[in-house]
């Protein structure tokens, strides 16, 4: 297994990889003064554009909500991607050939780059898509006519139809070069004791993509009777393909998640076709596995349902919903979906249809409408798992009654809004027709009681913990001139180090301006960052990553911000002077508040005292240096 990545490849894909073409593809960009693009955010909902780009300096800030970071944070934020994911994502847009700690190229298990495999996968894709309109293709394209999918349809989510044969694949992608190894490396193909074959054979085809869009599997679906495999085929486990991370049409949702802040888990690929094709857009569906808990990871990061653990669940507006086949397999598939409801900050649902059909049956039977009305009608998770826990008892006798109790009370205890546990005890003893009192003792005995700890815990949602102590960082007045110089000298100093490399006035500022010159906290720490990076005179293309490490994670946001700020100068070939003419009043206001304070401490030490003597040479000397200063 590969190590980590090599941190100068880390920095060469911040370099080359373009931010503004990057963020471009999701925002539509506008000039906004020198060096800055201006557009609507894409993390919150916005008229005026407040979201900023710095191509000057890879950066990103949002000066509505706050998000803000370099190419990769943009990435991992707007496709719900790990470090390593967008890092790798990126690398081939960058050009840069990555590098792991154990040497080489990534090569996972397979020794297969990531690229080879990824372009594998997409001329298989275009391969199973030719097909489709092939003569033995016919089968395939009356399954799909007999649900409501016609060519149009079909192209939308790149359909195909694999070839009967054994190696009409495989002898498509051998005749583009790709070596056995990497053929092996696809999870495309079988190996028997004739060596390689087609997986996939005499099937319908749906590629399988990530988040970004590159197809790395697929699922297939049995036609014919003497087919002996199972009804859906799906690529194994590879290095590109997990099968408990992907969800089937992420790459088409991820939009409608990210804006509605709801998703829509359905059960499989013609589900996800129907809801989107009745306007349901933000539609997934597993891939031939259970809805687990990294599939809630990639779907909290998609819609932001992300806060601390004193944020109410159900306040993000967030929203999921599951659904269900009405029988005891989707019934199942409801009791585990609750299992992981914990780790959501998102109000979960479920919508069953009565009748049992799928969200494809009843598009085929009720048209699109059929669809939204299912999803219309849907009910809290927890009710729904209440109700089906119910249904698995004997109301009509005490008995009974008393084993539906003791089966549902532990998931009313275990409702993540303690607000909501007595008002679902009431109805509890409703259902149950058992006296109220009865019904919440039951509750609590559960762990229903243990609204503290438990419910705080509850709440919090993984992968967050709790406040450690530390104090939030103030937000300082910009409008304080003082304040704003000094958030002018950090913005010169992230945004223009060339420039005053190149002013030998202003570097001379730099080189002697101290941390406590800042009178902010913030702002004072952030220079002694800057300070621990190296400075200016060595910083390169990934200055502004490394002054954000230096200042650590609590000042990252802000080192960004004040990176993406727009600058009042607009003028490349003055920006050194400028940069010079700010920084100086920065260190102008130091020296008259030093100069203050020796002359109170020689009052303080007496006339003609050696110490008043001494402190008397420090201030000819501070306020030579400011006559200095203000003279440049």
């Amino acid at each position: 297994m590969a190590g980590t990545i090599n941190r100068d490849d880390i920095a060469s894909v911040r370099e080359r990889a373009p931010i503004e073409a990057i963020v471009g593809e999701h925002v539509a960009l506008k000039p906004a003064g020198m060096g800055s693009l201006k557009g609507l955010c894409p993390f919150h909902d916005e008229r005026s554009p407040s979201f900023h780009v710095r191509p000057s300096v890879g950066r990103y800030h949002c000066f509505g909500c706050g998000e803000g970071g370099d190419v990769i944070t943009f990435v991992m934020k707007l496709d719900g991607l790990t470090f390593v994911e967008a890092v790798e994502y990126l690398a081939p847009k960058a050009g840069v050939t990555l590098r792991y700690e154990s040497g080489g190229p990534r090569t996972e298990a397979t020794g297969t780059p990531r690229s080879r495999l990824v372009d594998a996968h997409r001329l298989a894709a275009e391969f199973f898509v030719a097909q489709l309109d092939s003569p033995e293709a016919q089968t395939g394209r009356d399954f799909l006519k007999e649900r409501g999918f016609g060519k149009e349809a079909a192209e939308r989510f790149g359909v195909g139809y694999a070839p009967q044969g054994w190696s009409a694949l495989l002898d498509h992608l051998r005749a583009r070069n790709f070596t056995e190894a990497e053929l092996r490396a696809t999870g495309m193909l079988s190996e028997g004791n004739r060596g390689l074959y087609d997986r996939f054979r005499g099937r319908l085809v749906w590629p399988i993509r990530d988040v970004t869009g590159d197809v790395i599997g697929f699922g297939a679906r049995k036609l014919y009777e003497d087919d002996q495999g199972p009804k859906y085929l799906n690529t194994p486990d590879t290095s590109l393909y997990k099968k408990a991370t992907v969800l089937y049409g992420i790459d088409l949702a991820k939009g409608a998640i990210r804006t509605e802040r709801t998703a829509v888990v359905v059960e499989g690929y013609t589900d996800v076709m129907a809801c989107h094709l009745a306007g349901v857009t933000n539609a997934v569906a597993t891939c031939g596995t259970a809805f687990g808990e990294d599939h809630v990871k990639v779907i909290r990061r998609l819609m932001g349902d992300t806060g601390s653990a004193q944020v109410k669940v159900g306040s993000t507006g967030a929203k999921v919903i599951f659904t269900f086949d009405g029988d005891e397999a989707g019934q199942n598939a409801a009791l585990k979906s609750f299992a992981l409801d914990q780790q959501f900050l998102a109000q979960t649902f479920v919508a069953v249809d009565p009748s049992g059909q799928d969200p494809c049956e009843l598009r085929q039977h009720g048209g699109d409408a059929a669809v939204t009305s299912l999803l219309e009608s849907r009910v809290p998770l927890y009710e729904f798992v209440i109700k089906t826990t119910l249904a698995g008892h004997d109301l009509e006798t005490p008995e009974g009654r008393v084993a539906a109790l003791r089966a549902a009370a532990p998931v009313v205890a275990r409702l993540r809004d303690t607000a909501l546990r007595p008002e679902y005890a009431r109805r509890l003893a409703g259902w149950l027709g058992m006296e109220t009192d009865v019904v919440i003792a039951a509750v609590t005995q559960s762990g229903g009681g243990r609204a503290g700890g438990a419910a705080a815990s509850a709440q919090r949602p993984q992968g967050t913990e709790p406040a450690d102590g530390r104090p939030a960082v103030e937000r300082p007045n910009r409008r304080d001139p003082v304040v704003r110089a000094e958030a002018l000298s950090l913005g010169v100093l992230l945004q223009a180090p060339d420039a005053i490399r190149n002013d030998a006035a202003a570097l001379a500022v730099v080189d002697e301006l101290p941390a406590d010159a800042f009178g902010v906290g913030l702002y004072r720490a952030i220079f002694s960052a800057v300070q621990a990076a190296g400075g200016v005179r060595v910083a390169g293309a990934d200055w502004v990553a490394r002054v954000a490490e230096e200042a650590g994670e609590d000042l990252a946001s802000s080192v960004n911000e004040l990176a993406v700020t727009p600058l009042p100068h607009d003028r490349p070939e003055t920006m050194g002077a400028y940069a010079g003419s700010v920084m100086g009043k920065v260190f102008d206001g130091h020296l008259t508040k030093r100069i203050g304070e020796l002359r109170g401490a020689m009052k303080r030490a007496g006339e003609g005292t050696d110490d008043a003597s001494r402190i008397f040479g420090e201030i000819i000397a501070l306020e030579a240096k400011r006559r200095s200063l203000r003279s440049d």
